[in-house]
């Protein structure tokens, strides 16, 4: 680590360049010594403070300070970036001198010149901020101040001085394998640029204590330092006030030239340093000295052969980057005097869409920009085969059981039965004629008390007793239907990468509507339209630059269920199924981009009451059926990427 401090002399090799800043460093110091034992002749009420709050206004009157009289004004302390504690000391004046030191897990800060008031001397518990930092205790010390920052695990310090603040950061740093923790290493530290983003600094660390120095004499030391060749500019003026232990020294550089608004550019082992608006000033000279050199290239023109896109595309493309005038279309061009974008303000672009060629007319550096851009644009692109499946399985079952059972007769020449209706009357119609006819005997019409048969039975048994003019009949019928179906759609088809494709297949069911007539007539007109019934797949495919394929797809079947009629005709039904969605799949990988699967159960009774819930005799009188329905959808999806390699 090397150290500059004004009240230590440089070694002899270095006498000239510090008799040169001695001056300077001599009245800093004289300063010092005059602040630190300066008499107060006025005492300052100062309120509380907590971490972090600001410090508020003396009541005593400033004026009737001793001159060089400086006092701790306020502490605040912070979490800053990565978890560092970030601790600023404010004072009342500029000229303070603290020292810090760093031993084991405590930091010490000494400020022999500056008064700590008694609201500030107090500990301060700031475990809270997740910081190195655990604890701060301040405390008064003979005429000066000192501040004990009590850490804890590994970190690295930092410290610098700017006017009348002084900033202590803490900063929390990784162990590395096999080594000690030390709590005063200054390997690398990070900072945070005005951009916002953390900057890495790598320099070795210095310690700087310089009051009103030559900016020039800095830079010089830090020329030093670094090993690289410094060239200040003539412009490059004014003195600084710099305290800074422990810092990198790149980044010692980087805050003197924030301090003096000045800038650098770095050419290998040489440094360039000048005030911001020169170097503003000589890039933009260097530019406009470039452009006006390339004003004076002759031009040149070419023509490139698309191959594998569209000349009028790619010249959409390039004449809607920003900066290129003109209008767009076949055989357009477009120019700007200010930013041609692609083109230098020169430039001309034409498009040919019958030959498929792009003509180009610039400088010879913009030509063959041009050329490399169009060779990237125009080549071939990867296609893609989707095959979708939609699987539609259904499982059917029906169980019903019913009886019939039914009297009828006659006696002593009169007839009798416990049946309805019609069949009541059927049967006396049948007596009177036998009697008529003086015929021993007549029909009997039979039918059942109990109608509760099966329809279209797949089986039934029957029982009939018959007596001198009676006549029983019992009748149990039974069904049991299973059904099994799948349908299967496989559609495929094959489009280039981001390019939608469509392919449908199905058919065109028409019904009948009815509109009124217009004029005076009321009579209806009978229109036919038409539904469309269709299996459709609708997908848009993208690959990744790792080899997976990005769906974005739509796939729809419709099937027709059956019609409803309706007093003008019928109307048919429609079953819908549809899945819109978007996938990352692996290429060649199936997967299920959509499933429903419906159950229903289903049981009926129907039976005589009160016969009906006699048991065991009951079932004469009931009629029992069962509905089990299944149906399941799956549409699955297969990309597999098919390479197109392009041809010289």
């Amino acid at each position: 680590m090397t150290v500059f401090n004004a009240k230590s002399p440089r070694p002899a090799r270095r006498s000239t360049l510090m008799r040169s800043a001695g001056i300077g460093l001599a009245v800093g110091a004289i300063a010092a010594f005059s602040a630190a034992h300066a008499q107060h002749d006025a005492t300052v009420a100062v309120a509380p403070l907590a971490v972090g709050q600001a410090a508020p206004v003396p009541s005593a009157d400033p004026s009737k300070r001793l001159p060089g009289t400086i006092e701790v004004s306020k502490i605040d302390f912070k979490r800053g970036e990565g978890g560092a504690g970030r601790l600023v000391l404010s004072f009342s004046g500029e000229g303070a001198a603290p020292d810090l030191r760093s031993v084991g897990s405590t930091v010490t800060i000494n400020v022999a010149n500056a008064e700590l008031p008694a609201s500030l001397q107090r500990p301060l518990n700031v475990t809270d901020f997740a910081t190195p930092v655990q604890r701060i205790e301040a405390r008064s010390s003979g005429t000066g101040a000192t501040l004990t920052l009590s850490t804890q695990g590994n970190y690295e310090s930092m410290a610098y001085q700017t006017g009348s603040e002084y900033i202590v950061e803490i900063v929390p740093r990784a162990a590395q394998p096999g080594t000690r923790a030390v709590g005063a290493s200054t390997a690398a530290v990070g900072a945070t640029t005005s951009a916002g983003t953390a900057r890495a600094y790598s320099g070795r660390p210095v310690t700087f204590n310089f009051q009103d120095v030559p900016v020039r004499t800095v830079l010089q030391l830090i020329a030093e330092e670094s090993g690289l060749n410094v060239v200040a500019a003539d412009t490059v003026q004014g003195n600084v006030t710099l305290r800074l232990v422990n810092v990198p020294w790149d980044q010692a550089l980087d805050i003197v030239l924030q301090a003096k608004g000045l800038d650098k550019r770095r050419s290998g082992n040489v440094v360039w340093i000048a005030p911001q608006a020169e170097i503003a000033k000589y890039e933009q000279d260097k530019e406009d000295a470039r452009i006006a050199l390339e004003n004076r290239v002759d031009l040149v023109t070419e023509y490139v052969q698309i191959n594998y896109h569209n000349a009028t595309q790619i010249f959409e493309a390039l004449t809607e980057a920003k900066g290129i005038g003109g209008q767009s279309g076949q055989g357009g061009q477009g120019t700007n005097n200010n930013d041609n974008g692609f083109l230098s303000p020169r430039g001309r672009l034409v498009a040919d869409e019958r030959t498929n060629t792009l003509m180009v007319s610039d400088i010879p550096k913009k030509v063959a920009q041009m050329r490399e851009l169009i060779r990237v644009i125009d080549r071939p692109v990867d296609q893609v085969l989707i095959e979708a499946r939609v699987v539609v399985a259904t499982d059917t079952f029906a169980r019903e059981l019913g009886a019939r059972f039914g009297i009828a007769g006659h006696k002593d020449g009169k007839y009798f039965f416990n049946d309805t209706i019609e069949n009541n009357d059927e049967t006396r119609g049948s007596y009177v004629e036998a009697i008529t006819s003086n015929e021993p005997s007549f029909e009997l019409t039979k039918g059942a008390m109990s109608n509760l048969g099966v329809l279209n039975p797949a089986g039934s048994l029957a029982l009939q007793i018959l007596n001198a003019g009676y006549a029983l009949d019992i009748e149990l019928s039974a069904m049991q239907e299973e059904g099994r179906g799948e349908v299967i759609s496989n559609p495929r088809v094959v489009t280039s990468n981001q390019r939608e494709a469509v392919i449908r297949q199905g058919q065109e069911v028409g019904y009948v509507t009815i509109s009124p007539q217009q004029g005076g007539n009321s009579i209806p007109i009978p229109n036919v339209q038409f539904k469309d019934v269709l299996l459709e797949l609708k997908v848009t495919p993208t690959i990744t630059h790792d080899g997976r394929v990005f769906l974005n797809m739509n796939v729809k079947k419709d099937e027709v269920e059956g019609f409803i009629d309706t007093s003008i005709g019928q109307v048919p039904q429609i079953a819908k199924r549809e899945v819109n969605t978007a996938v990352l799949i692996e290429d060649g990988q199936t997967v299920v981009i959509g499933g429903v699967y419906e159950f229903a159960d289903r049981t009926d009774i129907s039976k005589v009451p009160f016969l009906g819930d006699i048991p065991f005799l009951g079932n004469l009188f009931k009629k029992k059926g069962r509905d089990k329905d299944k149906a399941e959808l799956l549409i699955m999806v297969t990309p597999k990427v098919m390479r197109v390699e392009q041809r010289n």
